[in-house]
């Protein structure tokens, strides 16, 4: 699949539209999701009974270890699997437009003209985590689509991007030989957002290092006996080496994760993570522009003054604008 856009239509005929895989509906429906449309709660609502049905898989990992080639080798294994593939690539804000910066879809030229991939750049906007805060409703509309797997690459900010592992079913940390990723995973707590472990660069020096160290430092945690045991693979991403087990892994993780039931309580948590961030950003809105906050202003040097505490004020801010 392609994007594109077309002229203005009822929301339930581009919801049809994009289930039957028409890549400019499907793009329109983005659009709109990322616009904040007014049409959003339609159409969220027209896309519900379809969602459910793909695997979300994040990948994450520090700048540099090669996660858009990672992602333009697993779009390629999948597809000879026969599934049909979403790729949201969330990329640094542009300064000026807000609109994504790095473009992955430059890079992810060999699947272009394959009506079987849907891959979209999306901005940040500087949201911390590595991710769109509109993400979680662009992986509904991909999922309504009919994509099998929808592979979310994050912008690679370092310690934010543990964010990933409340959005994803499975969630791939790439590493690379060369770059202090062992003294890094235990800063950034990558140790307890994955699920896949990838050495990619493999065929450098220092790989099977960096594969000890992992293992290592993932023997240390504690597990129940019947935990989900973390893999690591190596792989050479630019040649397609070992990526296939690492889509071996992505389905044995699927597969215990249906049998122990932790892919209904991910799912049930993303869902409640969701309706909160909405709930929140709702708030927000009825507070009006940052300039016009009078009574978050008077509130807030109150407590700076000590005349009142922050719950006490927070109380009377919801009292206000929740009525």
């Amino acid at each position: 699949m392609t994007g594109g856009r077309r002229g203005a239509v009822s929301v339930p005929d581009l919801v049809e539209r994009a289930r039957n895989g028409e890549a400019r509906a499907v793009a329109r429906l983005i659009s709109l999701v990322e616009d904040a449309s007014p049409l959003l709660r339609e159409v969220m609502a027209g896309l519900a009974p379809y969602t459910g049905h793909a695997q979300i898989v994040g990948i994450t990992g520090s700048p540099g270890v090669g996660k858009s080639t990672s992602t333009n080798a697993l779009v390629a294994a999948l597809r000879k699997a026969g599934k049909r593939v979403g790729v949201l690539a969330v990329d640094p804000s542009s300064p000026f437009s807000g609109g994504a910066l790095l473009g992955d879809r430059v890079r992810m030229q060999d699947h272009a003209l394959d009506k079987e991939v849907y891959i979209r750049s999306m901005a940040s906007r500087g949201h911390l985590g590595g991710l769109s805060w509109t993400t979680p409703q662009a992986l509904r509309v991909l999922d309504a689509a009919g994509c099998d797997v929808v592979l979310i690459e994050t912008v690679g900010v370092g310690q934010s991007e543990v964010e990933i592992a409340g959005l994803a079913d499975t969630t791939l940390v790439l590493l690379a030989p060369g770059m202090g990723d062992g003294i890094q995973a235990a800063k950034a707590g990558i140790l307890e957002i994955g699920d896949v472990y990838v050495v990619n660069k493999a065929d450098r020096d220092g790989a099977e290092q960096v594969r000890r160290e992992l293992r290592n430092m993932l023997a240390l945690a504690e597990r129940d006996a019947e935990a989900w045991k973390p893999p690591i693979v190596l792989t050479v991403a630019q040649t397609g080496q070992g990526v296939d087990e690492v889509v071996e892994k992505i389905d044995e993780h699927r597969a215990w994760m249906e049998s122990s039931g932790e892919l209904d309580r991910r799912r049930v948590r993303r869902a409640r993570d969701e309706i909160e961030a909405i709930a929140v950003t709702a708030l927000r809105s009825r507070w009006g522009d940052v300039h016009e906050r009078t009574e978050l202003d008077a509130l807030a040097e109150k407590v700076a003054s000590g005349d009142s505490d922050p719950y006490t004020a927070a109380d009377s801010l919801l009292e206000t604008y929740t009525d």
